[in-house]
């Protein structure tokens, strides 16, 4: 006979309830299960369970709660703590950012990472060692805990990440990560995580030291319970990390990397960085980096960084409110967005169809997707995976089967609606139509179909592994059960669903339209292309507007523009047209508005006239997008100012630090921007005529 198992582990019945924390004594056994021990093998078992959230955040009540767990514990002969997580999702995602927004002045922040660096200095200081088992999300604040244990241990597969991304919220780490991540990996290797924010796998975290071993989910107790044991010295970088640490060192090595930081990143619209090097070169205390930290989460950019983090949290969660029950998508057209929403979707776990009507389109899709997956995914398991859910379809079978049909053919509606006619006609009765139309109406879509309720838009947005923005398009007949569907499916493909009205341009490309024409009259008018640029990228966007439209491609500019300028009473600049005409059509033909090598990389724009006088760009160029804006608010275009910020960051990368154009408006205040735009009109015509929704401050209520 077999002996009995020992009891299981009980949870500590002396401790105090907790509502997020939970303590279990026992140990180990060869089955990776906690069972009870004698006292002399008996370790705590700390699991964080945030309650009534789907990931853990490290909010002020969770951390108070950590600082009586750890009183509980700290007096018991145990052989060490594990931390571990109770959530699916992951480890800990980092603080509780919601919590930002009431911060109301620097102490007030400071004392909040005054508060987590006491408590993570607890740990530390505890008289046994400490493991952090990492599975899924372990970033920001999430990672400075598992910093404070002595080992980490990571979960082997592609959903565990590590990172400290603070400075994409306008911060740095706060609760103690620049002291101790430099001390734990090297210098280098922590000022990079801290300065770009990226996240790296468990396999590349044990490579950096940043876990001292990744093993499978199975064997995550027992890896903790053997490093407890057998209390190996802590990982320390290579010597000669310490050589950038002296004293005498860290201001040119802090030269050297600033210069590197303000190629990418102006010191005015993001202080964050440079901040993070000002710590590191002074050697900073954990004093002194709850200072900073407190004066940059007040500042103009972490607040409206973290008002542009929530907006996509909210569109997150709006996502996943219904399921999608979507299992094949079938894409017709393998143009680059076609073939870009087909590679994305199959790497997100989904069977695809890819459908043309030429086969060397389809080779070419195939191919740009295999690159994609090897850059991206790197292990080949995963590439041959990915690239098996994406097959292609010459002759169309996967309709027949797809829960999800998408059209991404060329931007013309007649051909759009006789495609639509065929899919009606070979599709399942219960698929979801989609369109990735970029400004046609889906009321004149739907013309024809017999069952219009279950066409939408999924409108996305070019390159599409990088732009986080979809548009569900609503049209007149749109079924709530279909744009449902179509929400929660582009939540599932990790992208951010927002709600628009069909109308012409929908919301982002309405409002960028008359932006881009404004660059273009400019350029008319004989301000040089490289001026009209670098006033746009100076005011904080990613990229200059001439630049984007030879992105773009100018006859696809042109194409939406001259769709547009009848609803919106837009005209079309003349130097627009003469440039298609000519075959300049941007980067993909060598030439538009700048030349370009074979590499893709721009040369010096041809001259045109020479302007004279002071001609205010920036302010024609924004003011034209501003009002554009308040335009798609008073027809209902979006339900709110949030769904603008929100349509215009993650779609075209607006200005991240002002927080989106309506954070924007509310900054300069409606007033002054309405007798700009006055002034403006009288100078240069009835384009920059103020809208109507200027005068109606329920508008731009939030």
């Amino acid at each position: 006979m077999s002996a009995e198992p020992k009891a299981a582990a009980a949870v500590d019945a002396s401790a105090p309830a907790f509502r997020h924390w939970r303590i279990e004594l026992g140990a180990v056994d060869s089955a990776g299960r906690l069972v009870a021990a004698d006292a002399e093998r008996q370790l705590a078992l700390l699991t964080l369970d945030v309650e009534g959230q789907s990931a853990n955040t490290l909010s002020q009540e969770v951390l108070r709660e950590f600082d009586v767990v750890l009183s509980e514990i700290a007096g018991r002969p145990l052989r060490g703590v594990i931390l571990r997580s109770g959530k699916p999702s992951g480890f800990v995602v980092g603080a509780d950012v919601r919590e930002f927004e009431h911060l109301s002045d620097a102490s007030q922040a400071a004392g909040l990472a005054r508060l987590a660096q006491e408590i993570f200095n607890r740990l530390e200081a505890l008289p046994y060692p400490s493991v952090a088992l990492i599975h899924g999300y372990c970033l920001g604040g999430g990672l400075e805990l598992a910093l404070a244990c002595r080992y980490r241990i990571g979960r082997e597969d592609a959903a565990t990440r590590l990172g400290l991304p603070e400075v994409k919220l306008g911060i740095h780490p706060g609760f103690a990560g620049t002291v101790r991540a430099p001390r734990l990996i090297g210098h280098l290797a922590a000022l990079d995580l801290m300065l770009t924010g990226r996240t790296v796998s468990a396999r590349e975290a044990r490579r950096l030291g940043l876990v001292d071993d990744v093993v499978p989910e199975r064997h995550l107790l027992q890896a903790g319970q053997s490093f407890l044991e057998k209390r190996p010295p802590p990982r320390r970088p290579a010597r000669y990390n310490g050589l950038l640490g002296l004293g005498a060192v860290r201001p040119w090595v802090s030269r050297l990397l600033e210069k590197r930081v303000r190629a990418r990143v102006n010191p005015d619209h993001y202080p964050a960085p440079y901040r993070i090097l000002e710590l590191w070169r002074s050697n900073a205390s954990q004093e002194r980096e709850a200072e900073s930290l407190g004066e940059l989460l007040v500042g103009r950019t972490s607040r409206n960084l973290v008002h542009v983090f929530l907006l996509g949290e909210a569109l997150k969660r709006a996502g996943r409110e219904h399921p999608h029950d979507i299992r094949r998508v079938h894409v017709v057209g393998a143009g680059t967005m076609g073939a870009d929403i087909a590679m994305w979707a199959a790497s997100k776990g989904f069977v695809v169809t890819l459908q043309d009507q030429k086969p060397e389109i389809l080779a070419r899709a195939m191919a740009r997707a295999s690159a994609f997956c090897k850059k991206r995914l790197k292990d080949p398991r995963q590439v041959q995976e990915t690239m098996d859910r994406l097959m292609p379809d010459l002759a169309g079978h996967g309709l027949r089967r797809a829960e999800l049909v998408i059209e991404a053919i060329v931007e013309k509606i007649e051909p759009k609606q006789a495609l639509f006619r065929m899919i009606e006609e070979r599709a399942p009765a219960t698929a979801l139509f989609a369109t990735n139309t970029s400004s046609i109406p889906l009321e004149v879509l739907a013309q024809g179909l017999r069952d219009p309720t279950r066409l939408v838009g999924l409108h996305f947005f070019n390159p599409v592994e990088k732009m986080q923005l979809v548009e569900i398009v609503r049209g007149e007949q749109s079924a709530e059960a279909a744009l449902d569907r179509a929400r929660a499916w582009t939540a599932a493909i990790d992208r951010l669903p927002l709600d628009v009205k069909s109308s012409p341009g929908f919301l982002v490309n309405r409002i960028l339209m008359p932006y881009l024409l404004e660059a273009v009259i400019l350029v008319e008018e004989g301000v040089a292309p490289e001026e009209v640029d670098r006033a746009a990228v100076e005011f904080g966007m990613p990229m200059g507007p001439i630049e984007l439209s030879d992105t773009v491609g100018l006859d696809i500019c042109l194409s939406v523009a001259e769709m547009l300028s009848g609803p919106l009473h837009i005209d079309v600049p003349a130097r627009l047209r003469e440039l298609v005409e000519q075959g300049r059509l941007g980067k993909k033909s060598g030439e538009g508005f700048y030349r370009y090598t074979g590499k893709g990389r721009s040369k010096h724009a041809r001259r045109g006239k020479e302007r004279r006088g002071h001609v205010p760009v920036t302010e024609r160029l924004i003011l034209r997008l501003l009002n554009e804006a308040m335009a798609c608010l008073r027809e209902g275009v979006v339900k709110d100012p949030d769904a603008v910020d929100a349509g215009m960051v993650y779609g075209t990368g607006f200005a991240p630090y002002l927080g989106g154009p309506m954070r924007y408006v509310e900054s300069l205040g409606e007033t002054g921007i309405g007798h700009s735009l006055y002034r403006l009109s009288q100078e240069y015509g009835d384009r920059f005529t103020p809208d109507a929704g200027w005068s109606r401050p329920e508008l731009r209520a939030r």
